[in-house]
């Protein structure tokens, strides 16, 4: 650090110290435990017992300086002794001065205490057993000379062996003791004003350009056309022209078959396809501009009327009797009821309506485009001119998705209850529904909610006969409706027994292909349900590309799972061209450009990962043995909730996983041969490793958290990836 550093990080100390401290100005155990924000208590007692250099039961300024100067400015040698006092659990020894007053070794139940608070505080639950295999690997490994315990010098060497832990070994939970990044302060060039955004985002912006084109064309021609009626009523004629093209193209982009169809097509590499949910969005706050400026210009020239005698601005704004409308005069009123459905219906449709459990706020209201619709025919006297051709288009899409859903019964013939509230549909599948990787579908269960119908991702491959799966996150009031159903006993819920043993005798060769628990939360039914789709997504493109990279983040690997599934199918075609088992004749890979595939998932906890591992086993074993930098598919698993490998409270226990997997060949956490890593992925180096696999050009496909998102997006922009979000 330099001195202006080293005299900010001081300043930020004392600043952070007398937030903890209490009126004595000390910081006792209590408050210690709150600051560093520990799950486990053993670590806050051993940091704060080194920490308490006097022995005194508190840590003063002084005392808390000259351990952070060690930890922070101190080298590798004393960062590493540091380690080895906390894992010395039997002797406290002073963290300044480095004087033992235990046994200045660490033996195998010392090493298991500790490896046990590791895996509370990073969220792993493993079996006892597990925890004594973990405590042997790593002991053996680092008590080279066998005397039965490990000392400060043998730690250290073990260390060396992991020289990815030795690049910031810190204690990451006492973040508060660190000054904020100045760096981060610092003026950067805003991203959309980058060159490597405009290119990446080129179909997009271009499509962007010519909307606004059109949107002035049709102001400025309106506003020439009706010059003779003033200023405010030349302003209301320009935004009601912009409505009339918005409030049908609104709708055409999501004609959602259409959509499906024309992705098939040369049109995908001209036309923003993949964006029309962003541009439905847009379009709608244009909608809701041009509303609002169309009413309050109509508001100022009835007010300017009103006062050169007539009607009243009420009588204008809120009754018929000046007359104006082509039906009856109800132009007005009319707009008054449109302008209170426009802002109901965006207001319902904020993120922060739809994403805190209040779908069906926003699904209802969304329903009232109906209204709106005739509302603007008897508003405006050419409306009905721009909404004919794409309006009957509409009602052909929904005339074609209710009679689909209607055809040949779909029953739900398995349900499995997964962990974090996830419930595992399965799904009788009809001869005439064929559908591609990574399609949804909307889908209605009348035992749920008799007229709702909401959109889900198809977990399940083509390839597979007779059945389609559906994997659904419970997070809003129909998903819980869902869950809580099937949760409860059987005989509670309607499912006929009558079928149950028949229905259990025809699926039992397929239970091995269902990641589910048995018992209470796996049972077997015939529920009737309505399906309208399939319809396509931005991965379609996937057995397009060359090098596809698959992102998914907690249940956003739905759509993963299902591409994951047909390439195993392919693979087993293509390895086995007699290959005739189920679901290999329906392999059709004349698409498939794909050279490498890296699939990343990324779970908040580890009960999480259960539901798809049956599935991930199954794709590494379909793989052949060999180096990980030859494998056409390699998978990467982080799990959030656990501490990264350079945070003292880990290191150990991320040591010895590492350990236990090389000996088993297995990770301990999922099962996997491949290592699930701890904390979130480091993207920058994850995006820089892609890029010099040189495996052709890169595509990213994303389904999950928008946060994640935009940070996502960004590396693809910076490194000249394609990004692709999973948007319905």
């Amino acid at each position: 650090m330099s001195v202006d550093e080293d005299s900010r990080w001081l300043e930020w100390v004392k600043k952070q110290f007398e937030t903890i401290a209490g009126d004595d100005k000390e910081i006792d155990i209590d408050e210690f435990k709150t600051a560093l924000k520990v799950k486990e208590s053993f670590f806050a007692e051993r940091f704060f017992a080194l920490f308490d250099s006097d022995g005194s039961g508190s840590i003063s300024l002084d005392e808390l300086l000259k351990a952070l100067n060690l930890l922070i400015h101190g080298d590798e040698t004393d960062k590493l002794r540091f380690l080895f006092q906390v894992y010395d659990v039997d002797g406290v020894k002073c963290c300044v001065c480095f004087v033992p007053t235990g046994s200045g070794s660490i033996d195998p139940d010392e090493l298991r205490t500790v490896l046990k608070s590791c895996l509370q505080e990073s969220a792993i639950s493993l079996p006892e057993e597990k925890l004594d295999d973990l405590t042997l690997v790593l002991f053996e490994s680092a008590d080279k000379d066998s005397s039965g315990s490990i000392t400060f010098e043998e730690l250290k060497a073990e260390l060396e062996n992991f020289p990815e832990v030795m690049e910031n070994l810190t204690i990451s939970a006492a973040n508060w003791l660190k000054p904020p990044d100045q760096e981060q302060k610092k003026s950067q060039t805003p991203r959309y004003l980058t060159r490597a955004y405009w290119q990446n985002n080129s179909r997009k912006l271009l499509f962007l350009c010519g909307y606004v084109l059109l949107n002035l064309m049709l102001f400025v021609a309106a506003m020439l056309y009706h010059r003779k009626g003033g200023g405010w009523f030349m302003l209301a004629k320009g935004c009601g022209q912009c409505l009339n093209f918005n409030c049908t193209f609104v709708m055409v982009l999501m004609l959602r078959r259409c959509l499906t169809w024309l992705r098939a097509t040369w049109v995908v590499r001209i036309l923003p396809l993949d964006q029309n949910i962003l541009l439905h969005q847009i379009v709608g706050y244009a909608i809701l501009f041009f509303t609002l400026v169309h009413t309050a210009a109509h508001v100022i020239n009835f007010a300017q009327k009103s006062q050169s005698g007539g009607f009243s601005l009420w009588e204008y704004l809120l009754t018929t009797r000046p007359g104006i409308g082509w039906v009856k005069g109800t132009a007005s009123l009319t707009g008054v009821i449109l302008q209170l459905l426009i802002c109901l219906m965006v207001f319902c449709s904020s993120t922060f309506v739809r994403r805190s459990g209040h779908f069906e706020v926003f699904y209802w209201t969304h329903l009232s485009y109906i209204w709106v619709w005739i509302l603007l025919i008897i508003h405006c006297a050419n409306f009905w001119k721009w909404f004919v051709v794409p309006g009957f288009v509409f009602l052909l899409e929904k005339i074609v998705g209710i009679a689909v859903s209607r055809i040949g019964g779909l029953y739900i013939v398995e349900v499995n209850l997964l962990p974090s509230k996830v419930t595992h549909l399965v799904i009788r599948r009809p001869q005439f529904f064929q559908f591609k990787p990574g399609d949804y579908i909307y889908i209605n269960i009348p035992v749920i909610a008799k007229y709702e119908w909401h959109p889900f991702t198809i977990s399940s491959a083509p390839e597979q006969p007779d059945t389609m799966w559906l994997h659904v996150r419970s997070m809003g009031q129909w998903t819980n409706r869902l869950y809580e159903y099937f949760r409860q006993p059987e005989s509670q819920a309607v499912c006929p027994k009558r079928l149950a043993t028949s229905l259990r005798k025809r699926h039992q060769e397929k239970r091995q292909q269902v990641s589910a628990k048995s018992g209470e939360n796996h049972r077997f039914c015939n529920i009737k349900c309505y399906v309208d789709g399939p319809y396509g997504t931005p991965t379609r493109q996937i057995f397009a590309s060359e090098h596809a990279v698959l992102i998914g983040a907690g249940i956003g690997i739905t759509p993963f799972a299902s591409i994951l599934q047909s390439i195993m199918y392919r693979m087993r075609k293509h390895t086995y061209p007699n290959c005739s088992s189920t679901g290999c004749e329906n392999v059709k890979d004349s698409d498939m450009r794909l050279r490498k595939v890296d699939f990343i998932w990324i779970n908040r906890d580890q009960k999480s990962f259960e539901w798809f591992v049956s599935l991930l086993t199954k794709l590494e074993m379909e793989q052949a043995d060999g180096e990980p930098e030859g494998q056409f598919l390699e998978m990467h698993m982080y799990m959030t909730s656990a501490l990264s490998k350079n945070d003292m409270k880990a290191i150990g226990l991320q040591m010895a996983l590492d350990l236990l997997a090389k000996k088993e060949e297995k990770d301990s956490i999922t099962g996997l041969r491949t290592r699930t890593q701890p904390g979130r992925p480091k993207w920058e180096k994850v995006f820089q490793k892609l890029s010099e696999e040189n495996k052709g050009k890169v595509h990213v496909f994303y389904c999950g958290a928008p946060a994640l998102a935009k940070v996502i997006k960004a590396q693809c922009e910076h490194f000249g990836f394609n990004f692709y979000k999973e948007n319905f």
